[in-house]
């Protein structure tokens, strides 16, 4: 969060200039995430409550407006919006949502449903979100699915995934 090295904080808490809250058995130091709101100027009033959308293509933008609003009307301050893959990783709403829950800004990200952050892996932005005291909230979340079915849904996915990728190609050849 303050983007400095672990002597640069070892040495800060020496000198007094950012003190450790407490320190475990082994002595290592923990630090409050409230200190560190104080000392980046954040308070936690600012944080904010960040809806995130996404849809694959432009023939679903109608979805993206429908998840948009159900975000807004849910109570987010924010939502942000992308139009790409659940598999790419680069795209510049979710690289802001990814910037800004590292930053301490987001109190609560919301989602319509898990697969609209990303396709997988999505349990690594969620182990981020806790670390840096984010909570996750899925408006649409699914409880107890059994493995049979989560295994059939991934399988799926990753169909879609290369039939899109092959369809995309061609029809990139296609336009040239």
């Amino acid at each position: 969060m303050l983007g400095v090295s672990v002597p640069t904080l070892r040495r800060w808490d020496k000198s007094g200039k950012f003190k450790s809250s407490h320190r475990t058995l082994g002595d290592h130091r923990r630090f409050s995430i409230k200190d560190i709101e104080n000392l980046l100027g954040i308070s936690s009033k600012t944080r904010k409550i960040i809806g995130y959308a996404r849809c694959s293509s432009h023939d679903q933008k109608a979805d993206l407006e429908r998840q948009s609003v159900r975000l807004s009307e849910f109570g987010c301050d924010e939502v942000i919006k992308d139009l790409g893959s659940g598999l790419n990783c680069k795209k510049k709403g979710l690289t802001k949502l990814l910037k800004m829950i590292v930053g301490g800004e987001v109190k609560t990200l919301v989602l319509t449903h898990m697969d609209r952050l990303i396709r997988f892996g999505h349990e690594i932005i969620t182990k981020l979100c806790e670390w840096f005291g984010t909570q996750v909230h899925i408006i649409n979340k699914v409880d107890d699915v059994p493995f049979e079915q989560q295994l059939a849904t991934d399988v799926i996915t990753l169909m879609t995934v290369c039939c899109a990728r092959l369809y995309g190609k061609r029809s990139g050849k296609n336009k040239k």
